[in-house]
C-alpha cells in the first residue's frame, strides 16, 4: 500500500488520484487512434472522454457518498476528500452514460457506434483505477492468509483490488478483439455490461466493504444480476433487429 506517491512542499500526489489521471489520458490517446482508424473525429471523442471522466467522478462519488451516508453525516468534510478513495463504479456508470447518450446525441454521432469505440478503453482505464485501489487500501478483501499485508488494517486480505484489474484487463483484451473483427452495432457494449456483471458479482464474495442485504447478497451483486439482465436483453434486440 502506498496513499501518498510523494510530497512537493505543501503538495502531496496521491496515488489513487494518479492513476484516475493516468486512466483517463491513457483511454483518451488509444481512443483517439482508434477514432482515426474508424474514421471518427479524435477531437469529438477527447472532448467526450473529458466530460463521461468529470460526470463519471461526479456520480460516482454521489452514489458511494448515498451508500455509506452515515459515516459522512458524521463526517462531512470528507465528502470532497477523493484523495482518500471512495467511488461507486455503478453510480459513476449511470451519470457518465446519461452524459455520453446527451451529448452524442447533441453532436448528432451514431450512438451505438461512438460508444462500441469507446468501452473497450474504459474497461482499461477501469483496471488501472483499481491499481489506485489497490495502492489507497480502499475496495479491500477479506481476511486471508494467502492475500497481501495492508498496514492500514494491520492484517492480511485478499488483493480484491488487483484481481479485479487483472480481470479488467482480460476484459479489455477481449472487446479489443472484437473490436477489430465485424460486428453489429452495440454488440462491444453489451459484451462489457455482460462480462463486467459477471466479474463483479463474483469478486463481491470476496470483498469485504459492502454490507450483504439483499438474501446474503450485497447491492452491488444485486445491480450486477440487473446489469447482466439488461445485456442478455440487448443481446436478444441486437440480433433481432439484424434479422428484420
Amino acid at each position: 500500500m502506498l496513499p501518498e506517491i510523494c510530497k512537493i512542499g505543501s503538495f502531496t500526489i496521491y496515488s489513487y488520484g494518479l492513476m484516475l489521471v493516468t486512466a483517463f489520458f491513457v483511454c483518451v490517446y488509444l481512443a483517439g487512434l482508434q477514432a482515426k482508424k474508424e474514421q471518427v473525429d479524435p477531437e469529438k471523442i477527447f472532448n467526450l472522454c473529458f466530460y463521461i471522466f468529470i460526470s463519471g467522478i461526479i456520480g460516482a462519488r454521489v452514489f458511494y457518498v448515498f451508500y455509506n451516508i452515515g459515516f459522512y453525516l458524521r463526517h462531512p468534510l470528507e465528502v470532497i476528500m477523493l484523495q482518500h478513495g471512495g467511488l461507486a463504479w455503478f453510480g459513476g456508470v449511470i451519470f457518465g452514460s446519461a452524459t455520453a447518450i446527451i451529448i452524442i446525441k447533441k453532436n448528432k454521432i451514431n450512438l451505438l457506434k461512438t460508444l462500441d469505440l469507446l468501452i473497450p478503453f474504459i474497461a482499461l482505464a477501469q483496471a488501472i483505477g483499481r491499481v489506485g485501489c489497490l495502492l489507497n487500501g480502499c475496495c479491500f478483501g477479506r481476511v486471508s492468509e494467502f492475500g497481501l499485508y495492508f498496514a492500514v488494517f494491520d492484517q492480511v486480505l485478499i488483493p480484491t483490488q488487483l484481481y479485479s484489474s487483472l480481470l479488467l484487463l482480460l476484459i479489455f483484451i477481449i472487446l479489443r478483439f472484437m473490436q477489430d473483427r465485424k460486428h453489429l452495432p452495440g454488440q462491444i457494449l453489451c459484451s462489457y455490461l455482460f462480462l463486467y456483471s459477471i466479474k463483479r458479482f463474483f469478486i463481491e464474495f470476496f470483498r469485504n466493504d459492502s454490507p450483504k442485504t439483499f438474501y446474503g447478497l450485497t447491492i452491488f451483486q444485486v445491480l450486477s444480476l440487473a446489469m447482466f439482465i439488461s445485456s442478455l436483453l440487448i443481446f436478444a434486440r441486437i440480433f433481432c433487429a439484424k434479422k428484420k
